[in-house]
């Protein structure tokens, strides 16, 4: 997600998950040129640096800057009504995944939103640079292998034999066996929009019928006028068509034109049951270097990222699941698998450490958020059944200040409307204005975007429990969440 977020003081908004001090960057934020290689600067005296969530979607062919999240209070938004679609910096435009922000493109914090600065192509030259390096490598290696043979005095030449392919084989419980397995059913997602600009993601089998999940940043750009096309990793290329995208969620489902025979799709795990600690595999096509396999850990679970365009647009939610796996732009819409294999979650932002006007640093920290897979197959389902997103809602306006100690049911709504809409699930619950949420079942709230995190992991029709404070006492409410069709 491409598009970073600060916390919005004194303004309210749909309950959405809190964002990062320094918004999540979309993994396929735009990146500076990776062939060049700044020469050393005089070192100024340390200033402090925002950070920021960019979405990693996918890496536009000649990164451009990316964009910046917002930084001024937003406008308030109903917590029961999804807020405008997010704009990703994403892969396909130079901002973040497919274009777009975090959760591709280039917004400071870029988690999501299709707009930002589009890059041209141009990865074939960072392609072409380590191919370059790598023939050099290879011409000095041989050289001096020559050179030594040519002066072995012993008589004799050492030659080693070719690997026998059986000696290649890992056992499945390894990572090695693990990638092994799972490439064939990750797929390069290159985007080209309409004006011949674009960027590259990633996504995976989703089923046998040839549908393929991944963020919506990585595919915006090309949704509507755009080419998309998939590449396995054998090779194989074919074109794709957009089944649905769903823009608060960041997540879009993608169906094969000419889909081949026998496709596998990912095994999906349990979001629910990951623990912190557990071992992490992403796979994806860092700065569009495809098939890229790496390693982490689950950092955090339930953290509350948002993501946007940098530019003021709507942002993008969730509970994310937090891992220090290398996560970069390109891998936004791939697979965060679990030590067995299966998929938890979506990579789609990561944290930034820091940017300024007209420049955004967005490279692994550590610090990468993916989208829980149990939601994000929520909304696939509903998506290739519609082609529409469905989203929770409580029926309640709060604020997205992040220092209330709670989620902060305001004293109005959007355009001067009711803050607690009218029968509504919060209303038929007695909650009113004033009122603080603190907890959501079992999960502490601790602001307006950290319930919209909470709620957005649920479904329409789902009853939960809400801790809420009013008048200095505690009281428990049950809810049953309504719901919202749509990004509009």
């Amino acid at each position: 997600m491409s598009t970073e977020n600060e916390g919005n003081e004194g303004t309210a908004a749909e309950a959405v998950p809190s964002v990062p001090s320094v918004p999540p960057v979309p993994a396929d934020a735009p990146q500076g040129s990776p062939g060049s290689t700044p020469a050393p600067a005089p070192v100024p005296a340390e200033e402090p640096t925002t950070q920021a969530t960019t979405p990693m979607a996918s890496v536009p062919a000649t990164p451009p800057h990316a964009p910046h999240a917002p930084h001024g209070p937003q406008s308030a938004a109903e917590a029961n009504w999804p807020p405008p679609p997010a704009v990703p910096a994403y892969a396909s435009h130079g901002a973040g995944g497919g274009g777009g922000p975090v959760w591709g493109a280039p917004p400071q914090p870029q988690p999501y939103g299709p707009e930002g600065p589009r890059r041209k192509r141009g990865m074939g030259g960072l392609v072409a640079a380590v191919a370059a390096a790598a023939l050099v490598a290879g011409g000095i290696g041989g050289a001096f292998g020559y050179w030594a043979a040519d002066r072995d005095t012993s008589g004799s030449t050492t030659v080693s034999a070719p690997a026998n392919p059986q000696d290649l084989k890992r056992d499945s419980g390894t990572v090695a066996g693990v990638a092994a397995k799972a490439l064939p059913s990750v797929v390069t997602i290159d985007a080209q929009g309409g004006d011949g600009e674009g960027g590259t993601g990633t996504g995976f089998v989703y089923d046998k019928e040839g549908h393929i999940l991944t963020n919506n940043h990585v595919v915006a750009s090309a949704a509507d006028s755009g080419q998309l096309t998939v590449t396995f990793s054998n090779g194989k290329k074919y074109g794709a068509e957009v089944v649905g995208r769903a823009q608060g969620y960041d997540v879009a489902v993608l169906k094969l034109k000419n889909p081949p025979s026998g496709l596998t799709p990912l095994a999906l795990g349990n979001s629910d049951q990951v623990a912190v600690g557990d071992s992490t595999i992403a796979i994806g096509a860092p700065f569009g270097l495809s098939n890229t396999v790496t390693t982490g850990i689950i950092s955090a679970k339930n953290r509350p990222v948002a993501s946007g365009d940098g530019s003021g647009g709507s942002n993008s939610y969730m509970s994310a699941l937090q891992t220090d796996a290398s996560i970069n732009p390109g891998n936004s819409g791939g697979p965060l698998l679990d030590a067995r294999g299966a998929v938890i979650g979506i990579n789609s932002a990561i944290q930034s450490t820091g940017s300024s006007v007209g420049q955004t640093q967005a490279g692994s920290i550590g610090l990468g958020f993916a989208i829980p897979i149990n939601q994000a197959t929520n909304v696939a389902q509903q998506l290739i059944k519609t082609g529409k997103p469905v989203y929770p809602v409580i029926g309640a306006t709060v604020s997205m200040d992040e220092k209330t100690g709670g989620a902060v049911i305001s004293d109005q709504g959007a355009g001067g409307t009711e803050a607690v809409s009218k029968d509504g699930p919060a209303d038929r619950a007695g909650l009113r204005a004033g009122d603080v949420i603190t907890k959501f079942n079992d999960t502490v709230i601790d602001s307006g975007p950290t319930l919209i995190g909470e709620i957005w992991t649920h479904k329409p029709g789902d009853r939960v429990t809400l801790t809420y404070t009013r008048d200095g006492r505690t009281a428990t409410a049950q809810v049953t969440l309504g719901e919202r069709n749509g990004d509009s």
